[in-house]
């Protein structure tokens, strides 16, 4: 349920802020998922200003552009614009440096000065393309002369910035499926909690001044008054059916509804605005001039307004003329007798449903809509008039015409209050605290629920109809204690709980057991070995740090690097027929850095050494055993960091002495670790015959990236699209790169992209390898079109061919 914060406004005056109105809504019971911006145009067109050209010549270095100086009011500058119709004199849209233009085709990108074939450009003299605003390119948007320079394009083009709370309803709140029932509930809260000086807008209480004629020239006549209770109708003439004013679109963009005509979005704005449905019929298609509510035969044939033709039950309440059904009483409407763009007659319904009767039609043709939604849970019998006499309003306002006759009501069965006794007791029993009666009367009368009468003990409630869920006096308590407010009950000095759920911050000092409990949940073992090591064991023999009693010529230098003490451990354990082993270690690393003999500097640092040997996994029924690989390596480099918060790139490198198909681990363009595959003269010096492949992460510089702050981002609501690609490109490039690539080529919809292949064989030149990648496809705001797809594929295409030399293989 989408909720409009600017919708709102037209019903409480001096409205608190988005950020608390969402608070008080989730702790009332209206639960707000979440708040979206919504932008009639993207980017709301700011730093757009009306400019007025001042002077307008041919730009000396280029035959197609001008050189114009526009004043914006603050300051004159100096654009180059290529649009033919530019001219001096014109009043025009400017977007300044530092503006975000979102146009309706393409990237959005941002206006920065610069220099356009050696003249000084400082803005953008903008096309209705490029603004959002439309499709057309022909040149820049002229405007009134009346505006005033410097002021504000948004304002001229009504753009609508709103807030949307998406609401996750309850099924028995359907008195909230409204702006009107969140605002009520809204304002009752705001009271009750806050010092807010606000103000309830009563507005769905007046009469509408609408000219009512003596007779009507339709008859509306119920057969079945068990599921119509009540029907009500107006006949509106000589109406203009088009599209509606911005500020009624907007309105129903804002909150997901499409805007289709003025007659047609009346009708939807009154649903979402006083949760009333309605129906518009074409006038000249109510054949006999007569409205009849009734049930047809089984299996009648009828076309609803998807042009899907339908076999009805008997139990459909159906809406007919004299002749035929025109519509699924509070379901979905008839082909046939709908608004279409040459109507000029209308008949406008209002009507009060048996919830049980809209509900089993809506499921025995699986049709859902806005409408059944609100009449299958109970709408509000005493709407029924008031939002016939709106919308009326409305469309004699936006679309003329005039109303013909009276307007129809029929009602022959009353449906009445909910009365009631309610104890005093009970409520301070069930709340667990005593709430003054004068609160307890205030709440309600916040909330339209009347008091009949009032003794001692307690009170009688007559609760209005469109209230469903409340029925008795557990429910009147809920409603007191929700309103009240949850957080004004104080907790008890003892909590009923065994145990309080903690969640402790990851702080750097922490940051060595959160990689100890990663890496021994999939599957490595901690080793601790000495700091001390063999002289030949050095990188750089001038940066040993000397022990000085030494205690044997082999433990006489402290380690520069942490890979010959690991390497000594594998021995071990492969002299004792354990061949298939991960380990890992947390220590320290040593190096001097300075031979002066006054003053000598050392360095210790902490690193983490990860090595890998042998089989990946051991063999099963399932599967056979697999080598461990330099790619097994990277995913646990990757875990290690994923654990961490922290993004990493890796970047081939052939600069590290100890390894073969060595990478560097990067952090943006730190440099924070290193792995590959161990040389086999390295694997020699230790006494090691088996592959290993060995990784180093430097843990005092990865420290300082650590966040303990998490973002989150919403589920996406439109599908994603999957796309594979087969590159056969030369053997040196990396899949990094072309990652890399495809990133900067589109950086809007393109999410992911995986290799699931590579080939390597005589079908393909012999330095060329082929990748099949797969690339997936989404947009967070609408779903993707065959054109945007193949377009954004042609662009990834001609990029690895321009940028990589890659060709595409069939």
């Amino acid at each position: 349920m989408n909720i409009s914060y600017n919708w709102l406004k037209n019903y409480i005056k001096n409205l608190p802020s988005v950020e608390l109105v969402s608070e008080i809504l989730t702790s009332i019971g209206l639960e707000v998922e979440s708040v979206e911006k919504y932008e009639s145009i993207k980017g709301g067109l700011q730093n757009v200003v009306v400019g007025h050209v001042l002077t307008c010549q041919k730009h000396p270095n280029a035959d197609k552009l001008s050189v114009t100086t526009v004043d914006i009011g603050s300051q004159i500058l100096p654009i180059v614009c290529g649009a033919a119709n530019v001219k001096s004199g014109l009043k025009v849209a400017v977007a300044t440096p530092g503006a975000t233009l979102y146009p309706t085709n393409g990237e959005p990108f941002t206006i920065q000065k610069s220099k356009i074939r050696g003249e000084v450009s400082e803005g953008m003299l903008c096309a209705e393309d490029e603004l959002g605003l439309g499709q057309s390119h022909e040149g820049i948007i002229i405007l009134p002369d009346k505006l005033a320079v410097g002021s504000l394009v948004s304002s001229f083009f009504e753009i609508e910035n709103d807030y949307i709370f998406c609401i996750g309803l309850t099924p028995n709140r359907v008195d909230a499926a409204s702006h009107l029932g969140v605002a009520r509930d809204l304002y009752a809260a705001i009271t009750e909690q806050k010092n807010y000086d606000i103000e309830f807008i009563k507005s769905y209480k007046k009469d509408f001044q609408i000219y009512k004629n003596l007779s009507s020239e339709i008859e509306v006549k119920i057969e079945n008054t068990k599921d119509c209770y009540r029907y009500a109708g107006a006949v509106i003439k000589n109406i203009n059916v088009e599209s509606s004013p911005k500020w009624l679109q907007n309105r129903l963009k804002s909150i997901g509804v499409n805007p289709i005509n003025n007659v047609v979005d009346i009708t939807n704005y009154i649903l979402h605005d006083l949760g009333q449905p309605l129906h518009a019929f074409d006038l000249s298609k109510i054949t006999g001039n007569k409205v009849i509510v009734k049930n047809c035969s089984e299996k009648t044939k009828f076309i609803t307004l998807d042009a899907k033709e339908r076999e009805l039950f008997e139990t459909d309440l159906m809406i007919c003329n004299a002749q035929e059904p025109m519509c699924i009483a509070g379901v979905f409407g008839g082909l046939q007798s709908g608004v279409q763009a040459s109507t000029t007659d209308i008949f406008v319904e209002s009507a009060y449903f048996l919830p049980d009767s809209i509900r089993k039609t809506s499921q025995n043709h699986a049709l859902k809509t806005d409408a059944s939604f609100r009449f299958e849970r109970g709408t509000d019998p005493n709407m029924v008039v008031y939002a016939l006499e709106k919308s009326v309003q409305m469309i004699i306002d936006i679309c003329g015409g005039n109303l013909v006759g009276n307007l129809i009501d029929v009602y022959p069965n009353q449906v009445k209050n909910f009365i009631f006794d309610v104890n005093y007791a009970t409520i301070h029993k069930y709340i667990g605290i005593e709430i003054p009666k004068s609160k307890i009367l205030s709440i309600l009368d916040s909330l339209e629920i009347i008091i009949r009468g009032e003794t001692k003990e307690g009170i009688t409630v007559s609760v209005p109809p469109y209230r469903v869920d409340v029925q008795r006096e557990a429910d009147i308590i809920e409603e007191i204690v929700r309103i009240y407010g949850f957080n004004n009950i104080p907790n008890d000095a003892y909590l009923g709980t065994t145990y309080l759920s903690t969640f402790e911050e990851i702080t750097p000092l922490k940051v060595e057991n959160k990689i100890a409990n990663v890496l021994t949940s999939i599957g490595f073992n901690e080793i601790m070995t000495n700091s001390l090591t063999k002289p030949e064991y050095s990188l750089e023999k001038e940066k040993n740090v000397e022990i000085l009693n030494k205690l044997s010529p082999e433990l006489s230098v402290m380690r520069q690097t942490m890979l010959y003490s690991g390497l000594e451990a594998i021995a071990y354990n492969n002299n004792r027929k354990q061949k298939h082993l991960k380990f890992f270690e947390i220590g320290h690393v040593y190096t001097k850095i300075s031979n002066n003999k006054e003053v000598k500097d050392y360095i210790e640092s902490e690193i983490l050494s990860i090595f890998i040997t042998g089989n990946s996994h051991t063999e099963s029924w399932l599967s056979a055993p697999k080598q461990s690989s330099y790619y097994d390596l990277i995913a646990v480099v990757h875990a290690v960091f994923n654990s961490l918060n922290i993004s990493i790139t890796i970047e081939k490198s052939n600069e590290n002495s100890l390894l073969n198909e060595s990478v560097k681990i990067l952090k943006g363009n730190k440099l924070v670790g290193f792995a590959g595959k161990v040389k086999p003269t390295i694997c020699k010096k230790a006494d090691v015959k088996s592959t290993v492949f060995y990784a180093e992460i430097f843990i005092e510089d990865i420290k300082k990236y650590i966040s303990t702050k998490v973002s989150y981002i919403e589920i996406a609501k439109f599908p994603e699209v999957k796309r594979d690609l087969s590159l056969v490109i030369s053997k040196n490039i990396t899949f990094s790169e072309i990652q890399k690539l495809a990133f900067k080529t589109e950086k809007k919809i393109l999410k992911a992209l995986n290799v699931f292949d590579v080939y390597e064989g005589e079908k393909i030149a012999l330095d060329k390898k082929a990748y099949a990648i797969s690339f997936i496809l989404q947009d967070s705001e609408n779903t993707l079109s065959d054109s945007q797809i193949e377009q954004t594929m042609s662009k990834l295409m001609s990029s690895f061919d321009k940028e990589l030399g890659a060709t595409i293989r069939s």
